[in-house]
């Protein structure tokens, strides 16, 4: 190999490296980097590098993004759900309910508005049906994902394999329902395979929301007496702000709420002060001279207010906080509202809660102001943001969303208009019909994911360019022997494996051209091929880090790791048994 497929191996080894056990960089900034080592060492030039960003598949996820927004906002997967799941009997039968038209839906949506959507809707239903919300937040995540493979649209991923395979080959390049066939086989195969064994799988776990249902059980109430030292006082004076074992969360005056209390605050007789923490610590705060117990009255927290809003989230990989504890990561300051508990495995942790060291897939309940719930619904710091008094969507624009969608579909599928304009116009559509506003539709635009897409085409044109992914490919059909049924199946395996330790975008990006590059060494038909790399990088069961969806479900369905391994590994070996087995029945291995 010469110095540039030296570099490209050695930036590609460093950035799997890096993102396996440094997750908290995040992809996008981890694949940038290699994006500016590779245009510093002359690897790539400046336009070969950026050509990613101006990639057509890039900007028709984007535009996917908007219309999936659309969808989910206006209410329409909910619309479809509610009249679908029922009241089944028994479990097999409700996981039968739910998964069928999650992977339908997911086949046309984007997996992760659907996932986020469903959350809450599965949540209520399994209480309504008494059974364990754990034994049906993995076969939410898991028919999303299933149903990501029934088209081209289904995941972002697929559109991004299609556009690399155009740039690198100069082929037109795959059809909206080109892999559906493949999609269907697996989708089958692994709800039959949920349905049968996930209630023996899956065992009954705590979920955040029961492990919060008492809410006045981590906080106490004191009141601050009006003959007292303390009236005119700021908090940071009155001695409220560095205590050990409890902090101030809200203050109730004259009726009203003030809530995520800053230092500064000054107090006023009669005030009602509402801490979070250990509630044995009351007493504490009791030999506080001019704080007495409050009595009477319904507590605060059980009040509804206008002042406050009440919300559960799910810590994303890639925060801030993460690795911190909640005073030393600024919580307050950072998101202007105060955690009033985290859950975790579903289990609500006791002790000292500002010296809680977080944690990727935490729940934590928080409480601010109505405009904290809406800047946090932009931050990329959390997975899922669920108001507790259970906002509901406007319907009315459910069916123009759902009749938009269908009409992208049918324009792709029928080769009236490319992928990448039917997005666009069905993205305009969704903005000029008001299924979504302007500040929605740049809310919905996952900025990570869209850079870590530009960015990771430079890699693989890198590898590609530089010769490292031909000569990678000549050793491995010198393992494999130019068995054309086993490569496919070291293919899969390299594929699925990458896709548990980082992103599946990325290990998708990263293995094309060298696969590609093997089906050119070998003289094979590179389309099985590069389907096994669509439906691997897609099949991440295993871990909860490995694909978003699973991250998601993982603190609300209260699981633990094992819970992942346990239904996962099984998972992932089915669905490369049918790929491996069914692939080669529906495109021929060899050239033609």
């Amino acid at each position: 190999m010469n110095w540039q497929a030296w570099i490209a191996v050695l930036v590609t080894g460093s950035v799997l490296c890096v993102l396996a056990f440094v997750p908290r960089l995040g992809t996008d900034l981890v694949l940038v980097g290699a994006l500016l080592i590779l245009t510093l060492t002359g690897v790539l030039t400046a336009e070969e590098a950026l050509a990613g960003f101006s990639n057509p598949g890039l900007i028709t996820i984007a535009a996917l993004f908007v219309i999936a927004a659309a969808v989910r906002n206006s209410g329409g997967v909910d619309l479809v759900v509610d009249r679908i799941l029922g009241r089944p009997k028994g479990q097999r039968s409700a996981l039968l309910r739910l998964m069928l038209p999650v992977t339908l839906i997911s086949g046309l949506l984007n997996n992760t508005p659907v996932v986020a959507a469903m959350i809450p809707a599965v949540s209520q239903w399994t209480r309504r049906l008494r059974l364990p919300a754990s034994g049906f937040m993995i076969p939410l995540s898991y028919a999303s994902i299933l149903g990501g493979t029934l088209t081209l649209i289904g995941t972002s991923t697929n559109l991004v394999v299609n556009g690399q395979y155009q740039s690198i080959t100069g082929k037109s390049g795959f059809a909206l329902f080109d892999i559906s066939l493949l999609g269907l086989a697996n989708a089958a195969a692994g709800i039959l395979f949920v349905v049968l064994f996930a209630p023996r799988l899956l065992r009954p776990r705590q979920t955040p929301s029961q492990a919060f249902a008492d809410k006045r059980s981590f906080t106490v109430e004191v009141a601050v007496a009006a003959d007292g030292p303390l009236p005119g006082k700021t908090i940071l004076a009155a001695g409220l702000r560095q205590l050990e074992s409890i902090y101030l969360a809200e203050i109730e005056r004259q009726g009203s709420i003030i809530t995520a209390v800053g230092p500064e605050q000054v107090l006023m007789g009669g005030d009602r002060l509402v801490f979070v923490g250990e509630t044995e610590a009351i007493v504490d705060v009791l030999r506080i001279n001019g704080l007495v117990p409050a009595v009477g009255d319904e507590p605060v927290l059980a009040r509804d207010a206008p002042e406050r809003m009440l919300m559960e989230a799910v810590i994303a990989s890639s925060c801030e906080v993460i690795g911190k504890t909640i005073r030393a990561g600024r919580f307050r300051d950072r998101y202007g509202c105060v955690v009033l508990a985290v859950a975790r495995n579903g289990q609500h942790i006791r002790g000292r809660l500002s010296s809680i060291i977080l944690e990727a897939g935490d729940v934590v309940l928080m409480e601010g102001r109505p405009t904290a719930y809406n800047r946090l619904r932009e931050s990329r710091d959390f997975l899922l943001i669920s108001r507790l008094d259970h906002e509901l969507p406007d319907h009315s624009k459910a069916t123009t969303a759902w009749l938009i969608l269908a009409a992208v579909v049918a324009l792709a599928a029928f080769d009236v208009l490319s992928m990448f304009n039917a997005a666009l116009l069905g993205a305009a559509l969704a903005l000029v019909l008001r299924c979504i506003s302007a500040a929605e539709a740049r809310r919905s635009l996952d900025l990570p994911v869209l850079v870590t897409i530009g960015a990771s085409f430079a890699l693989g044109k890198a590898l590609e360019t530089s010769g490292a992914a031909e000569t990678l490919a000549h050793g491995l059909v010198a393992v494999a022997g130019n068995d054309p049924y086993l490569l496919l199946l070291l293919t899969y395996l390299a594929v699925m494996v990458l896709t548990e330790l980082i992103t599946n975008t990325a290990a998708a990006m990263l293995s094309l051209p060298i696969v590609l590059a093997v089906a050119a060494s070998a003289g094979l038909n590179d389309v099985p091929y590069v389907m096994a790399v669509m439906m691997a990088a897609s099949a991440s069961f295993a871990t909860p880090i490995g694909y978003q969806c699973n991250l998601m479900v993982y603190g609300p369905g209260g699981y633990r790791f094992t819970d992942f391994f346990r239904i996962g590994i099984p998972m992932n070996l089915l669905c490369c048994t049918v790929t491996v087995t069914v692939a080669p029945l529906l495109w021929p291995l060899t050239r033609l």
